[in-house]
């Protein structure tokens, strides 16, 4: 990496504004910069918010070397990584990597920690389990995107052991001592990181209560353009998500049973079948359906229902950017995302309950047919319009200069989140 031996800070920045963008000025040449970004899997299957993230990254530092776990999307050619050389582990090679690498977690620290960045100047790590956990050197910059410290390990331990069968029994002793020894390596392995970005204040908030470090907030790209604005809506209420037990959907159903009113369910996953057994003639329980049809059921429904606490809520933001209304489980990204009409009267675009049950989202439902009248279906695209990727690109950018900045200070380094400062004489 490039060193200066310069005290105006104003040519400091200068310089490391032509590093960040590889440009020279005059007899100035500054060294191209080598970024590496580094995913957890990369497979048909996972198309989810951290790969949309992923996708715009590589937009802005399309030059990075990408690097994952496994990866079967390069080889995708309805992919946008089709043809792109990706490093991988060891993992790549082991049976039915493809349909999950999770079934290898205890494997996936020791993975990841193979991956041998060292010629990188910038390493930047989407994460949602272990990518953040790379090695590095005290030159090399990490930047971690984290859409959230790992679920499984943290939050929803429980769940998991809950509705796994290697939750129960003697297999469900090791699994909670597996479990157990991952939060120990998860913690460890967030002091690799120099500075944190967080896809929402909620998983700021997550990322301090885990590993005791400060995140900068920047919101997930959404991809606003892919739905058109339709004013008129058709008498249904909708749903769309994976269908697992902590996204209570259960409880969507068991309320629209009550109601009465016309609810969609789309997604799949283990639940299904139970989802299905649940619904009454007025639920339609439609599986797993294409884009195109997910696109036209959030345009055309009256209302687009969740019961989840989610880090962002990618498809809140997408049923705005319809002009369809939201009514969601007041927690998580919702809140940051949702405006509940009867605190912004004249810019609402969805309504919040309080409780995950049946009853709450009844009573939630019932307000939102009285209300129903009062949301524009223009506020809630103005809404969306604010998670646009343009805003994220600005913002990812923007912040990843200023880290590289502080990084290069000749004079001190502030660890990001600790409050405490170390000479570079004290590396």
């Amino acid at each position: 990496m490039a060193r200066y031996c310069v005290s105006d800070p104003s040519v400091r920045l200068l310089l490391t504004e032509l590093a960040l963008t590889n440009r020279s000025i005059g007899y100035i040449q500054v060294k191209k910069l080598k970024y590496a970004l580094v995913h957890e899997w990369l497979t048909p299957l996972a198309t989810g918010g951290s790969e949309l993230v992923v996708q715009e990254i590589l937009k802005h530092v399309d030059e990075a070397d990408v690097y994952a776990l496994i990866d079967f999307e390069s080889a995708n050619p309805e992919s946008y990584l089709f043809g792109r050389q990706i490093g991988t582990t060891f993992l790549q090679h082991f049976p039915s990597a493809r349909s999950g690498v999770q079934k290898y977690l205890p494997l996936l620290p020791l993975a990841i920690e193979q991956l041998d960045l060292r010629e990188y100047d910038i390493l930047l790590s989407s994460s949602h389990a272990v990518a953040k956990g790379i090695l590095s050197s005290p030159q090399q910059l990490h930047v971690c995107y984290c859409h959230t410290p790992m679920r499984y390990a943290w939050d929803l331990t429980f769940d998991y052991l809950r509705s796994s069968k290697a939750g129960r029994g003697i297999p469900g002793l090791l699994t909670r001592y597996l479990l157990h020894r991952l939060r120990q390596w998860d913690v460890i392995s967030a002091n690799r990181v120099d500075y944190f970005i967080a896809n929402s204040q909620h998983t700021a908030r997550r990322i301090w209560r885990c590993y005791r470090r400060r995140a900068e907030v920047i919101y997930p790209p959404v991809n606003i353009e892919r739905f058109s604005l339709m004013r008129q809506k058709q008498d249904f209420y909708v749903t769309v998500c994976r269908l697992v037990s902590y996204k209570n959907v259960s409880a969507i159903v068991e309320a629209f049973n009550q109601l009465g009113h016309t609810l969609i369910v789309i997604g799949t996953g283990p639940e299904l079948e139970m989802i299905r057994l649940l619904a009454k003639p007025n639920v339609q329980v439609l599986g797993w359906q294409p884009a195109s049809m997910v696109e036209k059921y959030m345009a055309e429904a009256k209302a687009f229902v969740y019961a989840a606490c989610e880090d962002f809520g990618i498809a809140l933001v997408e049923a705005q950017a319809c002009g369809t209304p939201v009514i969601s489980y007041a927690a998580g990204g919702a809140l940051e995302t949702v405006l509940d009409i009867r605190q912004h009267p004249e810019t609402g675009t969805g309504l919040f309950f309080s409780s995950q049950t049946a009853a709450a989202l009844v009573e939630a439902v019932e307000e939102f047919e009285q209300l129903q009248g009062k949301f524009e279906p223009e506020s809630c695209r103005l809404r969306a319009q604010q998670f646009a990727p343009e805003v994220f690109g600005q913002r990812y950018l923007a912040f990843v200069e200023r880290c590289y900045q502080e990084f290069q200070s000749g004079d001190f380094f502030t660890l990001s989140g600790s409050g405490e400062s170390v000479r570079r004489s004290e590396w």
